[in-house]
């Protein structure tokens, strides 16, 4: 019997499979959800190079929300990581949720990030 673990890579491993099939060549906005924080990365796959960057952690929000573990939380991440990436001059990403089913603080990061100007 796999681990719980075990199981989320897998879950992993196949969205990122899917996603490398779809990509044409767009950049990838991946998400990290830990059970206290929620991080956002902008990576160029094709270079290896993470683009943009946000999380709970920084600065710009963490005076603003209570916990990094809520899907208030999660809105701000997505809005300051899409803020970012237009800075840096991206507009169209593919939405890596990982391992992570597309509900609660990860679809809340996506629409946020959406609404602000990304389009995925």
């Amino acid at each position: 019997m796999m681990t719980p673990k075990e199981l989320f890579e897998r879950r992993k491993r196949r969205a990122r499979a899917s996603i490398a099939k779809k990509s044409g060549g767009r950049v990838r906005l991946s998400v990290f959800r830990s059970g206290k924080n929620i991080y956002a990365q902008i990576i160029d796959d094709l270079q290896g190079v993470t683009l943009a960057a946000a999380s709970t952690l920084d600065k710009d929000i963490k005076g603003q929300i209570k916990t990094g573990a809520t899907v208030d939380a999660a809105t701000a991440v997505g809005k300051l990581i899409a803020e970012r990436a237009i800075k840096a001059g991206i507009t169209e990403v593919v939405f890596d949720r990982g391992g992570y089913i597309y509900h609660g603080r990860v679809k809340a990061l996506a629409e946020a990030a959406r609404e602000s100007g990304l389009s995925f």
